[in-house]
């Protein structure tokens, strides 16, 4: 039987053969469905954080307001676990899985915008040397007119009366970073700016390599996500422009590397915000003036997430537009197509018309023959499985299903997905095409007999709301030791992933 994306490919083909390859896709380009074919893993509740509606006026709240806007958690090598809620506060959960406040990130950034699904306090990292030197790193969103900070960076062909959003990346320094309460300072390492009419897209991730160790290249460099800043649809008269993406003069649809240490410190090149450029990035040294030396690669709408192996292979999950939900493994210095490409289609904006349309490639680009300078993804789907896409981890840790799968998920429906990742590894070949299938994983929960019954995530959420919502808002992390964590931006729940084996004796989280 083929698999999905081998369907996919003898479409295409003979749509080549038949003279109809000029064809718009309208809907559904992945006919397949993704199904389940038989990963069942159960899930069990840790914690819920602290009810925030109505911390501010509604009208300054996302709608519909969910009980806490949990997002990102994440372990210290310590045995310490914290989680954001995006209406601006930074959690401490202890051991006993009581969530008390580490910072109240909102206090101090009394321009922050939180009435859009991407605003607020975004997400945070600790640096990798957090128990000697007491730096994390927070993103947040603010207002730009009235605004009185002037943003490093404001998109080309633009001036500060244009912009309407200021994207921030923030340094916290904790005088004692073993304490369970931030005291401290804080320095502003970039503040970018947006000019479209609805925040969206802002940068929303910053993360650094787990894999590093001190000595190595990628030691102690940031990483922020990719995104269009949403010049694809964020609404008014400057979404929707092509012109603003596929270049490298600006950070349009970039991932960013850098060193957030100041160039006053370590002595080096100044990227645009106060730190420092790292001379490895590739186009650090592409001897062109114009070029950010900042870009560790670009192309992407919205790579929203970002996460690595333990072989050092760098994933992002892009968020699509009109059809395609992709996740693509990341290389220094490589172009990964937007606006010009949605998975491996050609979208029509770049032939002048409009984003919504998408055509297939030329066969020869297809099936890795010519060559046209982009990298393509590893794993891929369309709207009719849901929208959009959300983390991703290759999973090492005790559910025996999962081992060799790249475990992801869609974030409105809350569906959970894994694909091989061997095989997405192996589809990092040049090849467009050699894209391997996807399937769904069944999560169940024990009830008090024992017994499993299987859920979903909408489920659940809808289940601990006591009302039927209309999306599940999914987010997934992972702990120090490799289990999955699922939360949602609705309930305020983070929950687990647990090993049936361990059923009735679930861990703690740690």
């Amino acid at each position: 039987m083929r698999t999905r994306m081998q369907f996919v490919v003898v479409l295409l083909l003979a749509m080549w053969a038949t003279g109809a390859i000029e064809a718009q896709i309208t809907s559904n380009p992945i006919p397949a469905p993704i199904t389940k074919r038989g990963i069942a893993v159960e899930i069990k509740d840790l914690v819920r954080l602290p009810d925030t509606r109505g911390i501010r006026p509604a009208s300054q709240d996302v709608s519909p307001a969910g009980w806490a806007r949990v997002s990102y958690v994440r372990d210290l090598a310590d045995g310490r676990r914290f989680a954001n809620d995006s209406r601006g506060i930074l959690y401490l959960i202890g051991p006993n899985n009581q969530p008390q406040v580490y910072a109240n990130v909102a206090v101090v950034f009394p321009n922050a915008v939180y009435n859009r699904l991407e605003s607020g306090f975004i997400g945070f990292v600790f640096h990798p040397e957090f128990a000697r030197n007491g730096l994390f790193y927070t993103v947040h969103a603010e207002r730009g007119p009235g605004n009185p900070k002037t943003p490093d960076f404001i998109p080309p062909g633009f001036t500060l009366k244009d912009v309407t959003y200021h994207n921030v990346i923030t340094e916290w320094h904790a005088a004692n970073p073993a304490a369970n309460i931030f005291e401290g300072t804080r320095r502003e390492v970039f503040r970018g700016s947006q000019v479209v009419e609805n925040l969206t897209h802002p940068l929303g991730a910053v993360e650094f390599n787990p894999n590093a160790k001190p000595g190595d290249a990628d030691y102690g460099l940031l990483y922020t996500s990719g995104s269009d800043h949403r010049f694809s649809n964020g609404g008014g008269p400057n979404a929707n422009t092509a012109s603003q993406t596929q270049r490298l003069d600006s950070i349009m649809t970039a991932i960013l590397r850098f060193d957030p240490r100041s160039p006053k410190v370590t002595g080096g090149v100044k990227g645009l915000g106060d730190y420092t450029i790292p001379m490895a990035n590739k186009f650090a040294s592409d001897g062109n003036p114009k070029t950010l030396g900042e870009i560790y690669a670009y192309g992407f709408r919205n790579a929203h997430r970002l996460s690595w192996d333990t072989d050092g292979t760098m994933f992002a999950s892009d968020i699509g537009m009109n059809q395609i939900e992709e996740i693509n493994i990341v290389r220094n210095g490589e172009n990964y197509g937007w606006m010009k490409r949605e998975g491996y289609f050609e979208t029509g904006r770049w032939r002048g018309g409009e984003l919504i349309q998408l055509f297939p490639l030329a066969a020869d680009v297809l099936n890795g023959r010519e060559k046209d300078g982009l990298t393509y993804p590893v794993a891929m789907y369309d709207h009719d499985e849901g929208r959009p896409v959300t983390d991703g981890f290759a999973f090492h840790g005790r559910i025996a299903a999962l081992q060799g799968k790249f475990v992801f998920g869609d974030i409105q429906n809350g569906r959970v997905f894994a694909a091989d990742l061997a095989e997405m590894k192996n589809a990092d070949d040049g090849i467009p095409q050699s894209v391997p299938p996807i399937e769904e994983i069944q999560l169940y929960v024990r009830e008090a007999s024992e017994n499993r019954m299987n859920v979903s995530m909408q489920e659940l959420v809808d289940r601990t709301m006591g009302s039927s919502l209309p999306r599940a808002d999914l987010h997934i992390s992972h702990t120090r030791d490799g289990e999955l964590l699922l939360t949602s931006r609705q309930d305020g729940m983070i929950r687990m992933l647990v090993a049936d084996s361990d059923a009735r004796t679930a861990p703690a989280g740690r």
